[in-house]
């Protein structure tokens, strides 16, 4: 691998070249700057629109790599949800309309702006198609409200390349064909036929089926995808391309994935990015272990390179600008968030975004081990670059702030981390994820979906922690006192918040890691209680210092001032501090015989204490103890385990 090439693009990715935070580049090419409303349809029209649901789209077009003409038809099948006088879809004003048949026949239609409206007459129930005749050029950016153009036409400054592109979300599709655009209604299966110059190739959704020569130096690419997909999602790319062929093979299965290249036929392209397009195979395997089977599995993964800033994760065949490792990882992450789960509201970007980008993280932390520290440190810089701003999405027609690089990309991975670390067990995150999956395949899903299926599987209610995270705005900040007196740590954790009127407190549990003194250093985990949360920790040792507040970074935070206080003192036991599913203590509530199960196979020492740090009891074991508590009185009780290394696990019990 060209290693120093990599860490240029990766560290580009932390900072832009003036020094401000980072903007993800999935998100630099998806948001625009104009867009306050939607510019397309009426609200009474887009109902029109939901009273069919399409099935099926075959688009047969022509395109070159020169401009962007777009010419040919597009057949829509669709079924009638209700009594449906008129069918209405979108189209640019920019493309003509040479005919319309439905069901066949040549029928007559009206314009209106973007709109088109066609009259059938279907009951309920009934299927028919509508194929559209038409041929236009795809308006520039300037002309679309939304700030991106739906078709660009651009040349590589890099490699000399002219590619004509799609990128149709959030809603520029109409721009280049005519369509409805409803993340609701995914489009059961497509055919994409592309006619190209002879010397063009054209890349697009599912498998290549055939390649047809068309005569007159024409060539015909044949896509045919059978998998739901949403409008957006809908590509092609066209330009003078070699194709690179690869296969990944993913654990535990016999079947190998095709991944499929379109790279600039430039011999330069492929000799600089051929060790990081090889790297695909590998990610496809990671995620495949993670996530759940690739969704597509029986078509293909692939890329068509154009000349745009980052990446498009079209479903199946990604268009990319360059390669990278974060770069690839966050467009094949979409492949399982955003494709084969889409989000239902453009509210909840999230589902898409934040995973995608959580799945740099993963990429990292398995394949780059040490670089994903430097990520998640970078995106809670960039969160914490302004005060406000939630993850969930109030203006859900503005692509600014839809893809707004700081809330949606960086915030959204940086708080799955906090999700991941509350359940607090990799095994039950893990197949959290991939139980989404399979709940909401080929569908949509909303924000609150992820924490129902998170809470189904940890069995841990994470509401409060979903209301200061995904719709609460801003982060804390936590100053720490602390004091150590026989043996017995005494903390107070002061947090104050950036943004109160909106999240005036984040209870999210705390770890702080503290410096022994003839023992390791041990981490121990604080449940925060209020603003001001006081905590005792009996027989933890001689405590001389503070190594560091959340060592581990699950939580976008920042650090107040830390430091001893030989006037501290806490009196009782805080309640509220239980830990980690490491540590198993049950049942709870007990009458009399409880069992101790630890996670760690280490031998331990288990000590039991009451509200008020006193020790009851002692006892040895490795994997698991019991304890009689018949003669210990009615209350609760805190349960703590330390291993050899300094490891410390606490639970608390109620006694009844």
């Amino acid at each position: 691998m060209n290693y120093f090439y990599t860490l240029i693009l990766f560290f580009a990715i932390l900072l832009s070249a003036t020094g401000q935070p980072k903007q993800h580049h999935c998100s630099a090419v998806k948001s625009g700057t104009t867009m306050s409303k939607s510019a397309t349809l009426t609200r009474a029209d887009i109902q029109k629109t939901e009273k069919y649901d399409v099935t099926y789209y075959h688009l047969d077009l022509a395109m070159t790599n020169t401009s962007k003409v777009v010419s040919g038809s597009v057949k829509m099948k669709a079924k009638a949800r209700v009594l449906l006088d008129t069918v209405l879809f979108e189209l640019h004003p920019n493309h003509a309309i040479s005919k319309i048949l439905f069901n066949g026949d040549s029928v007559g239609f009206r314009r209106s702006g973007t709109a088109v409206k066609v009259v059938v007459n279907q009951p309920a129930g009934n299927f028919f198609t509508l194929q559209t005749f038409y041929n236009g050029t795809a308006p520039d950016a300037s002309a679309n409200p939304f700030g991106d153009a739906g078709l660009s036409n651009a040349t590589s400054p890099s490699w000399g390349n002219q590619v004509t592109w799609s990128l149709s979300q959030p809603f520029s599709a109409y721009e280049w064909w005519p369509c409805k655009q409803s993340l609701k209604d995914k489009i059961d299966s497509l055919d994409m036929w592309i006619t190209v110059p002879s010397n063009c190739k054209a890349g697009s959704n599912g498998l290549l089926k055939n390649v047809t020569n068309m005569g007159n130096g024409k060539m015909r690419y044949e896509w045919k995808h059978r998998h739901p997909i949403a409008a957006y999602l809908v590509s092609v790319a066209v330009g003078k391309y070699v194709e690179v062929i690869d296969y990944a093979h993913p654990a535990g299965s016999s079947d190998s994935i095709l991944i499929q290249h379109f790279i600039y036929d430039n011999p330069a392209t492929l000799a600089n990015f051929q060790d990081d397009i090889y790297e695909t195979a590998s990610f496809m395997e990671l995620f495949d272990s993670l996530y759940g089977p690739y969704p597509f599995r029986n078509e293909k993964y692939g890329h068509s390179m154009a000349p745009l800033s980052g990446g498009m994760e079209h479903q199946t065949m990604t268009t990319q600008g360059f390669f990278n490792p974060t770069l690839t990882a966050h467009e094949l992450g979409h492949q399982w968030f955003g494709d084969h789960v889409t989000c239902a509201s453009w509210a909840d970007i999230w589902v898409n975004e934040g995973f995608a980008s959580y799945s740099e993280y993963l990429m990292l932390a398995a394949l780059y081990p040490g670089q994903e520290t430097q990520l998640m440190t970078g995106n809670h810089n960039a969160v914490m670059g302004a005060t406000n701003g939630a993850v969930w999405v109030k203006d859900s027609v503005n692509s600014t702030r839809i893809f707004s690089s700081r809330l949606s990309y960086d915030k959204g991975a940086s708080i799955i981390h906090t999700f991941r670390y509350l359940m607090d067990d990799d095994a039950q995150f893990f197949q959290a994820l991939r139980l989404f999956q399979n709940r909401f395949a080929d569908s949509v899903a909303i924000g609150l979906d992820v924490k129902n299926v998170m809470e189904e599987v940890s069995g841990k209610d994470l509401s409060a922690a979903f209301e200061q995270w995904y719709f609460g705005e801003g982060f804390p900040t936590y100053a720490l006192k602390w004091n150590s007196v026989n043996g017995t740590l005494h903390v107070r954790i002061a947090e104050t918040v950036s943004n109160a009127a909106t999240t005036p407190l984040f209870t999210t549990p705390l770890e702080i890691k503290f410096i022994r003194s003839g023992k390791p250093d041990t981490t121990i985990r604080f449940q925060i209680t209020g603003n001001t949360t006081l905590a005792l920790v009996p027989s933890v040792g001689t405590v001389t210092g503070v190594m560091s507040i959340d060592p581990k970074n699950w939580i976008i935070n920042k650090n107040g001032l830390i430091q001893k206080d030989p006037n501290l003192i806490v009196t009782a036991v805080s309640e509220q501090e239980t830990t980690n599913s490491e540590l198993r203590v049950y049942p709870n509530p007990v009458v009399d015989q409880v069992t101790v199960e630890s996670a760690n196979d280490q031998p331990q020492i288990l000590t039991v204490f009451d509200p008020k740090g006193k020790k009851l009891e002692t006892k040895s074991f490795t994997k698991s103890t019991t304890l009689d508590l018949k003669s210990f009185p009615s209350g609760w009780y805190l349960f703590m385990t330390e291993s050899a290394d300094g490891t410390t696990k606490r639970h608390r019990l109620v006694k009844k």
